[in-house]
């Protein structure tokens, strides 16, 4: 067993685990904003979690995704060379990290679409990187040689 810890995985868990607090604190806040409608106390709470939760956790992964990119490239490891997956990718995420910025004052006003957005451009990301193959990959060519060399002996 390997239990070499290295800083790319610690980086790479970093940038996951930021992920996972942002979709989870986004899911609460939108149901937090359904609860404040018919209530004075509770006015303010999904704006306000937003702001200190889920846009932190974005930022957050946004810097450990881009640190995680220095650290694959200066290792030899391009991702920008994989196909057209992760040029989608940083699009969707440049987006997903602006919207993000902008929802609390639109949850503060009991506007829930910007937050509905953000969710599905999180699930949108999360598609484009696990599914790297619709969008481009290169292929693998096969070894060069001649149909006789290829072929297994008698």
């Amino acid at each position: 067993m390997n239990l070499k810890i290295e800083a790319v995985n610690l980086v790479r868990w970093l940038h996951f685990l930021s992920l996972g607090v942002g979709l989870g604190g986004a899911v609460v806040v939108l149901l937090l904003s359904g609860f404040e409608e018919g209530r004075e106390d509770l006015q303010g709470l999904a704006a306000t979690v937003w702001a200190k939760v889920v846009a932190w956790a974005f930022r957050l992964a946004l810097v450990a995704g881009a640190a995680l990119l220095v650290m694959l490239m200066q290792e030899g490891q391009n991702p920008l060379k994989n196909g057209h997956y992760f040029h989608i990718k940083l699009l969707l995420v440049f987006i997903l990290v602006g919207l993000s910025e902008m929802t609390p004052k639109a949850l503060a006003a009991s506007r829930r679409g910007s937050a509905l957005l953000v969710l599905v451009l999180f699930l949108a990301t999360s598609f484009t990187v696990f599914n790297k193959g619709l969008f481009g990959a290169r292929a693998k060519t096969a070894p060069a040689g001649t149909v006789e060399t290829l072929r297994p002996a008698n």
